[in-house]
């Protein structure tokens, strides 16, 4: 039988987030007490109000956010094609907090995860950050990026879209972002705050991860899925 896997972390309030980025704030707006009052039979409902940035939980960039030229496409404006296809996952975990992962590292972690890899896949990039830090103030610092030569790798292997399990694919030590800087470049996105990767290491999967149709968005929260096939 065909397996969903939840690759999404947990919106909550207080929930770590990049530095700079707006606080994930959630408030009940309407409860059951008083929403009853304004009907018969028994019906009430409740809801909540949620404040929340565009780049805060298990989200994916818009190419607008990496590149500031005007006809950037917004998250609103980018194929749903991008957002979902086959894919799989290496296993870079051997690479700690702060240090860069190099064209090297991807070829290892390819052989560590026996990942079969190929042109117009959805790459997962297992860290293991969000194993070791999730939901502490030290996920939103200690984890590793790629160089360029990484980056480039995603390119020279015919990358659609690649995501981390970090806040960011750049190592936040760096002061360039170059696999920002690829991106741009070559009009790639990627994914950010991706969980429970460990779990798709190796395999081949159906990903799906589709931004809500924020208008001008500049990327959007997902529920970041895999569907592996038996």
């Amino acid at each position: 039988m065909p397996q969903l896997i939840d690759l999404s972390q947990e919106i909550y309030q207080g929930m770590p987030v990049y530095k700079g980025h707006l606080k994930t704030v959630i408030w009940e707006h309407a409860s059951h007490a008083e929403t009853a009052q304004n009907f018969e039979g028994g019906f009430s409902f409740q809801s909540r109000g949620v404040l929340l940035c565009d780049h805060g939980p298990t989200h994916v960039d818009a190419i607008s956010h990496l590149d500031p030229r005007p006809e950037a496409p917004t998250i609103d404006q980018m194929s749903l094609e991008v957002f979902y296809g086959p894919g799989t996952c290496i296993d870079v975990s051997h690479r700690g907090p702060h240090a860069y992962i190099t064209a090297l590292d991807m070829d290892r972690g390819v052989e560590v995860a026996r990942a079969n890899v190929q042109r117009g896949d959805i790459l997962l990039i297992y860290t293991g950050t969000a194993d070791r830090f999730g939901g502490t103030p030290e996920y939103t610092w200690e984890y590793p990026g790629l160089d360029e030569s990484a980056s480039n790798w995603l390119v020279e292997h015919g990358i659609k879209t690649f995501g981390v399990d970090t806040p960011s694919p750049d190592n936040p030590v760096s002061k360039t972002y170059p696999c920002h800087m690829m991106c741009r470049a070559h009009g790639m996105t990627h994914y950010e705050n991706l969980a429970n990767l460990r779990a798709v290491v190796g395999k081949r999967f159906t990903f799906m991860g589709f931004p809500l149709k924020f208008r001008a968005g500049t990327g959007s929260p997902v529920r970041a899925v895999a569907l592996v096939e038996d």
